[in-house]
C-alpha cells in the first residue's frame, strides 16, 4: 500500500511519518520511500509517498495506531490518502486529534484498522478524525 500527502510539506511529513514507522517491531523492514527522480537544478529526488508492505498478523493493528499517534502530534489540519494494492483508497482527514480521549483513540485506531484489514470491502473510504466535540461542530 502507499501513504501520500498533499500541500507545500508533504515531503517533510512523509520523512516524519517515515520515521514513526520504521521505528514499530511489526513493521519494521515494511516500510519504503516512493521517490521521483530529482528535478533540474535541484539536489535530491522528491519523495511522493511510503510504501508499507502489509502482511498476515498485528502489522494492520500496528499501521493504524501509529498512523494516529503520530496524527497527534501534529498542530494543523492534514489529509493522509492510504491506497491499497487493489487500488482502493482510504482518505484521513485529521484537526485537533491531540485532544482526542483514551476512549475516542481507541475506537479511532479500531475503524482504521479495520478499513485496512478489510479484504472484501468495495469503494473507497473516507475517515475524518476530529475530537468528540468537535464533532457537533462541523
Amino acid at each position: 500500500m502507499t501513504l501520500n500527502t498533499d500541500g507545500p510539506k508533504a515531503a517533510d511529513q512523509l520523512r516524519s511519518l517515515h520515521a514513526w514507522l520504521t521505528d514499530v517491531d511489526e513493521l519494521r523492514g515494511r516500510v519504503g520511500c516512493k521517490e521521483s527522480p530529482p528535478e533540474k537544478g535541484t539536489l535530491g529526488p522528491l519523495l511522493e509517498a511510503l510504501t508499507v508492505a502489509l502482511g498476515p498478523g498485528a502489522a494492520a493493528t500496528a499501521l493504524a495506531t501509529t498512523v494516529i499517534a503520530w496524527l497527534r502530534t501534529r498542530r494543523s489540519e492534514i489529509h493522509i490518502k492510504v491506497t491499497l494494492p487493489d487500488r482502493r483508497s482510504l482518505e484521513l482527514s485529521a484537526r485537533n486529534v491531540a485532544d482526542l480521549d483514551a476512549a475516542a483513540l481507541r475506537q479511532q485506531v479500531a475503524d482504521v484498522a479495520v478499513l485496512l484489514g478489510a479484504q472484501d470491502q468495495q469503494g473507497d473510504a473516507t475517515l475524518e478524525i476530529v475530537p468528540p466535540e468537535r464533532r457537533e461542530d462541523r
